[in-house]
């Protein structure tokens, strides 16, 4: 089942597409809080998007340049504002589409469909954590808070996705090496600390000060 998320402060809009979506068997998450896009984005992860221009906050644009540094999944704007100018800016922002209001709602499923073909038939959508602001890519192994990019190793990677995936509950040194375990090279606890160590300085410059805890005798937990 495919996931969509609507960006729509029009609610008779935002509520007619959701209807018809999940006749189509779509999940749906219609977005709430027009100020936490990105969040309700890490959270419901979904695998197509529909924006529109319009937004109350900060408008389409700004929220579809902001997702794109997040994931690739297929962007489609929908908008009354539909002159050539506002189309080669959706485009130029990331969109994959654009399609004009009013619009038939068979139209819009249609396109749907032919996008999701087109982008999940050799391929699923990957995992975004998120947690204070700050989103990982699990499929670049890069984490994004505010303007800063950060670039992990494959360890550091491993580590920060079994913490955010377990985020609130602490995890065990011991499960953590089980996870680093799966890659070709034997870790040992020291290996363990000097990696968890690593991270936490990237994560310290770049603001995320304090975003490991580390529980004596126990584990570590982000919380």
């Amino acid at each position: 089942m495919y996931r969509l998320m609507i960006v729509e402060d029009d609610r008779g809009i935002s509520s007619a597409i959701e209807k018809q979506a999940r006749l189509w068997d779509y999940e749906v998450h219609v977005a709430q809080n027009f100020r936490l896009i990105k969040e309700e984005f890490a959270e419901f992860s979904p695998h197509v998007l529909l924006l529109d221009i319009s937004l109350p906050c900060y408008d389409g644009y700004y929220w579809c340049a902001e997702l794109r540094k997040l994931s690739n999944i297929p962007i489609i704007f929908i908008s009354s504002a539909s002159d050539n100018m506002n189309i080669i800016m959706a485009m130029n922002m990331g969109a994959d589409d654009f399609i004009a209001k009013p619009f038939d709602m068979s139209v819009l499923m249609a396109k749907l469909s032919a996008v999701l073909r087109r982008t999940y038939d050799f391929s699923e959508t990957p995992p975004l954590l998120s947690h204070r602001g700050a989103f990982l890519n699990t499929s670049d192994g890069v984490l994004s808070f505010g303007e800063n990019r950060i670039p992990l190793t494959r360890n550091e990677l491993k580590i920060l996705s079994c913490l955010l995936e377990n985020k609130g509950r602490t995890v065990s040194r011991e499960k953590l090496m089980e996870r680093l375990w799966k890659t070709d090279e034997f870790i040992d606890e020291n290996t363990l600390t000097v990696n968890v160590n690593r991270l936490r300085k990237k994560l310290d410059a770049a603001g995320l000060n304090g975003f490991i805890t580390t529980k004596i005798g126990l584990g570590y937990i982000i919380e």
